[in-house]
């Protein structure tokens, strides 16, 4: 199994770093070598991270807890929210809100906002307003949606947090820790490792290296989540 993910993460470029003048001095560990002044990431320390971060997920999702995934930037977006609605869970793909984490409950608020939207674009209120004022709504809807559509089912802070690029999603780490949440993360060789709880070293800008990395993730979470619905089904079915 171990060989197969190899194969799969080379030939996904999860391997290729950035120029190794942008290098992230913390980051050798998990240099393998540099060529044509490239950074090559070590894939054993890929592999290494990765089975690491699957089984913490599984273990967290199997607990019945939340895992938040995050990647706004335009490589990761629709992958970040492709595998997070596949395995059940919250995610930011557009935009992360300051404070979406440590001001948790204002943001929760805004969603009755987005709800009202919905509500009068569903129905026959829109009309009552003027052309202008119609535009407005929907630019508003819009935007709300974006933000806050991700994690409208996020009724609690999450346990964990999926992170691609924590230099581009530096606001979100920062609460994360803050707030004692678990983060992990696809960390480039321009990145400071000390700040992820859980690093998975390879290449956080090419789109083929991100799917397989977050569908690899996602995976993990989805067979969690399953474990979950087993024990809860038997210990109903006990009772």
């Amino acid at each position: 199994m171990a060989q197969t993910i190899v194969q799969d993460l080379i030939e996904s470029g999860v391997h290729f770093g950035h120029r190794a003048s942008r290098w992230n001095p913390k980051m050798a560990p998990y240099i393998y070598a540099r060529k044509n002044l490239i950074h090559i990431i070590d894939v054993r320390e890929t592999v290494r991270g990765l089975l690491r971060a699957k089984k913490y997920l599984g273990q967290m999702a199997a607990g019945g807890s939340l895992v938040l995934f995050v990647g706004t930037k335009r490589q990761a977006s629709e992958t970040i929210s492709r595998e997070a609605q596949r395995c059940g869970m919250p995610y930011v793909s557009d935009r992360w809100l300051g404070g979406c984490l440590t001001n948790f409950r204002t943001v929760r608020s805004r969603l009755g906002r987005l709800e009202e939207l919905e509500a009068i674009r569903s129905s026959d209120a829109l009309a009552e307003y003027s052309k202008k004022a119609q535009s407005a709504l929907n630019r508003e809807f819009r935007r709300m949606y974006r933000n806050l559509n991700g994690i409208r089912n996020m009724n609690r802070l999450p346990s964990c947090m999926v992170v691609v690029d924590p230099r581009k999603e530096r606001n979100a780490i920062r609460e994360a820790r803050s707030l004692g949440i678990t983060t992990m993360a696809l960390i480039d060789t321009d990145c400071d490792p000390d700040l992820v709880d859980l690093p998975i070293p390879g290449n956080d800008d090419g789109i083929r290296s991100i799917e397989l990395i977050v569908r690899h993730l996602a995976d993990a979470v989805s067979a969690g989540s399953a474990l979950n619905r087993q024990k809860s089904a038997e210990r109903q079915a006990a009772s």
